[in-house]
Formats: structure tokens, sequence, C-alpha cells
């Protein structure tokens, strides 16, 4: 098994760090960015999935390209698996083929507020930016409306400060909860394979010897 193999070069700590982790992670949850322009916002959401155990995030890049930032999301990406798309429509199909409900942040519409969110089913949370929020094709599709209760005079928080509120408060009702929120079997062999192999140096001449004596194995 190439798992088993793998960890034949990492530590036995780093080994027991991943098998700890793995079991926190979750696709039950994941977010998706709609065009946001700042670059650090990116990168900020990827390391706040990382660090609230949410394994999957989209980024919709249609208008400004690539917008993540290896030094900014401090090492996240590794951990974390990032899906990109070149437009809206494009997200939103893969993400219902998964059998995710998409889920529109904004606090413009008659939304449930997150105490009142219901987290039995699978989620895609999609956040827009905070001048312009989510388009309308994201909102005329979505299955349901999400809002973050505020009481000032602003009505828009940085798409960062707003993932974390949301992940830190559903994540924890839904590790809480009697759900099946954690990864598959498989999903967490293939999170494990990969981790392993980022902490690998010379990790392509590893899995080339693999290839040339797996049979024997």
């Amino acid at each position: 098994m190439l798992l088993t193999y793998l960890e034949r070069f990492i530590t036995e700590e780093r080994k027991e760090r991943f098998r700890e982790i793995i079991g926190q992670r979750t696709n039950h949850f994941t977010v998706a960015m709609e065009d946001v322009f700042q670059m650090h916002n990116t990168s900020a959401v990827v390391r706040t999935c990382e660090v609230f155990g949410v394994q999957q995030a989209h980024s919709i890049e249609g208008r400004f390209g690539k917008r993540l930032d290896a030094k900014i999301a401090m090492g996240a990406q590794k951990w974390v698996d990032v899906f990109r798309y070149d437009n809206t429509q494009h997200c939103i199909d893969s993400l219902r083929a998964k059998g995710y409900q998409i889920v529109a942040t904004t606090p413009h519409k008659d939304a449930y507020f997150l105490n009142d969110f219901d987290i039995s089913k699978k989620s895609a949370f999609f956040f827009g930016t905070e001048k312009e929020g989510l388009s309308e094709q994201v909102l005329s599709q979505a299955d349901t409306f999400l809002k973050i209760p505020m009481v000032g005079f602003t009505e828009s928080l940085n798409i960062s400060v707003a993932v974390a509120i949301v992940l830190q408060q559903l994540t924890d009702r839904l590790r809480r909860s009697d759900l099946h929120w954690q990864l598959t079997e498989e999903e967490r062999y293939d999170t494990l394979v990969h981790w392993t192999k980022q902490s690998i140096r010379n990790v392509n001449d590893v899995l080339k010897r693999y290839e040339e004596i797996k049979d024997t194995l």
C-alpha cells in the first residue's frame, strides 16, 4: 500500500500527528469564494478552513485570476484541498454533483441566522467580496441563505472574518452532533497520502522507487 510505504520516510511523531488531525477533518461543510480581489483574503480563508478542520476550499477566479498567496496562507494550502474554477457556474455545478446544497451568505436576504441553521445537510457556503457581495448568479441558484447577526451601522465583514465566524460556530455544532461528519475511509486515505507526500523531500524519487518495487511489497 502506497501510504504504508511513504510513511517510512516521515517520523513517528509526524505520522501520529497526521492521524490525530485527520480525525477532526470534514467534508460535510466546504467554502467557496467568488472572485475575491484581495489575494491576502483568499489565502486567509484557506488558512481559516485549515484551522477549523474543513478539508476543501473552492476559489472562483474568473475575474481576477489566481488569488492564493502561499506566504499569507502560512502553509495551509499544503493541508487543505483547494479547487479552482474559471467561472461561477462551473463551481456551483461541481458542488451540486458532490451532494452539496448551495448556501449564499448575505445580510440582505430572508436568511437563517447561524444559530438557526440546519447543519444536517452537506453545505457549501459561498462568500463574495465586502464591496459587491455575491453575484446574482449565486443568489438566484442558492438553496438557502445564511447571515451573521450584526448590530452596527456596517453591514459587511472582511471575508476572512466572516468565514471564521461561520466555520467556528457551525463546525463546533457539527462535532457535538450525532451526524456522520468525518471523512470517509477513502477520503482519509487519499488525504493522508497527500499530506505524507508534502512532508517528504525528493518525493518524486521516492514515488519512482515505489513504482519499481510495489509488486514485491
